[in-house]
Parts: C-alpha cells; structure tokens; sequence
C-alpha cells in the first residue's frame, strides 16, 4: 500500500467504512494486515478503534481540547505514512501510542500550553496527606497541574501513562523505548519531585 495520507478516506471526526465491509470485528494484528493490503476501512477501523485514547494521550501534554485534537490527528497521518514499518513486535496500541507520545513532547517542546492541565489531582497518588489540604479544591488542582507540568519530559511521560492510563511497567517501557527499570526510575523522581513542588504549601 502506499503510505499517502490522502489516499485515506477517515477523518477523525467521522471515520467511515467500506460498505459490506468484515474489518470491524477482526483483532489490530487483522486489521494492519488489511490495511497494508490496500483496505482503507481496515484502517478507519483502527482510528475508530483507538482515537479516544490517543486523544487522551495527548491531552495529557498539551492540555488544550484543539490541540489535543490536532495531535491526535497527525498521530493517525503518521501511522498511515508509517504502516509498513509496524511489524507486530509490539501491539498496535502500543506502537501507535509511542506516535502519540513523541508527537505530543514536539508540540510541548516548541510551544506553551493555553492552558493549565486538566484533571490532574495526584495528591491521593503521593502516598502521604495533601499538601494542600488548606487550600480550595480548585487552587489545589491547578497547583498540582502546574507541578506535574513542570516535570521533566521523560519523567511526565512515565507518569502520565503509567498513573493515568494505567499501563504497566512494561507497557510504558515498550511504548518510550527504554528499560523497565528506567521506567521505575522516572515514576519515582517524578513523584518524588512533585512531593518537594507541594510540600511548601503545607
């Protein structure tokens, strides 16, 4: 198949499919094997499939409900360009979250956020009583917003998919290209980091 983003016929607004088409059901392994076959549909079906945690990948980064949707978007366009180098070492959710990842840490490298990070509330995750139990719910979100986002890239990127998405070691490491170990490692400085952003507050 040729890896041309316009020869796609999904947007990420309204994926379609083939009429009469059996992609839907089949597994990812099924479905690229399709789709590097020349079957558009195989390919919507995996968008479909995993657009909502992608998105939610993103948003994780940039915080902002437009950019999250473009990230989201160019994740895909780089999946479709790309196919033909995914060979099933690792599952599809965890290739096409890599893209997710490095797209995102592109943007956030490049570019501030508009806004603060949403629905990051780590205190319960810190293993010890909020630092900020003095302060209003929403001031202690936004504080802890700000301290996740202020994470070192490595370190927020572990976070962000092991506690938020609930991946596991494993997972994460296949997904950022690195050891378990590291893994471990960046998990505990970013909580560890996070701890010294909100003691003062106590």
């Amino acid at each position: 198949m040729r890896a041309d983003a316009t020869a796609t016929s999904w947007t990420l607004g309204a994926p379609t499919m083939s009429a009469g088409s059996d992609a839907a059901p089949l597994d990812d392994a099924a479905l690229v094997e399709a789709a590097l076959g020349g079957d558009t549909s195989a390919f919507d079906a995996l968008v479909t499939r995993h657009r909502r945690s992608v998105y939610q990948v993103c948003y994780r980064f940039v915080n902002q409900h437009e950019d999250a949707a473009d990230l989201t978007q160019d994740t895909f366009v780089r999946a479709w360009k790309s196919l033909g180098t995914f060979r099933g070492q690792a599952r599809f959710s965890t290739w096409i979250y890599r893209i997710a990842v490095n797209v995102s840490l592109n943007r956030v490298s490049r570019k501030t956020p508009k806004t603060e990070p949403a629905d990051f509330d780590l205190v319960a995750d810190l293993g010890q009583p909020s630092p900020c139990a003095a302060l209003d719910a929403d001031e202690r979100r936004r504080l802890v917003r700000r301290a996740v986002h202020s994470l070192p890239p490595r370190q927020r990127t572990a976070l962000i998919l092991r506690t938020y998405h609930e991946l596991s070691h494993q997972e994460v490491a296949a997904i950022v290209g690195t050891s378990v170990g590291a893994v471990k490692a960046n998990v505990f400085h970013a909580l560890t980091n996070l701890r010294k952003r909100l003691d003062p507050l106590v």
